[in-house]
């Protein structure tokens, strides 16, 4: 599938969502670079940890947004083929979902679980345009082989 054939991924809505995680990027590092650092320090240990984990997944998830998204801004411009763009490697990176269960998460500050829900929502609607690009690769005979002998023993 190409981006050309696929009407629901336009350069448009790229350029749309580069600029939506862009300002997210900037709000998230402006956030917990100065006041989620003070709101860090009023938590308690098992919360800050969490607090400190939750804060490197929102920048995870937000770098693989937007190198996904520069790939196919690449694609669009002409600098990459759609098959280049569309190789395993350019697909979305994995971020991990939020291991925090909803009674930490409750108890993170306000403006954490903001910019927390919004890069978790930004990366599934852009995982959802990414897994449009995915397809089953058959496995050559030889690893098929290989792969029933391992489950028989």
């Amino acid at each position: 599938m190409t981006m050309n054939e696929h009407t629901l991924i336009t350069p448009k809505l790229v350029a749309a969502l580069y600029t939506e995680a862009m300002l997210l990027a900037d709000e998230a590092r402006g956030y917990f670079d100065t006041e989620g650092q003070m709101e860090r320090a009023a938590l308690d240990p098992v919360l800050r940890v969490a607090y400190s984990c939750e804060s490197l997944r929102v920048t995870t998830r937000l770098m693989h947004v937007v190198s996904w998204l520069l790939v196919r801004k690449a694609v669009a411009a002409g600098e990459m083929t759609e098959a280049e763009g569309e190789a395993p490697e350019r697909r979305l990176g994995r971020a991990g979902d939020t291991e925090l269960d909803s009674l930490r998460l409750g108890q993170l500050p306000p403006r954490a679980r903001e910019i927390i829900d919004a890069s978790r929502d930004l990366y599934e609607r852009v995982k959802r345009l990414d897994d449009q690009f995915a397809t089953e690769v058959p496995l050559s005979p030889a690893r098929a082989l290989l792969g029933r002998l391992e489950r028989s023993f």
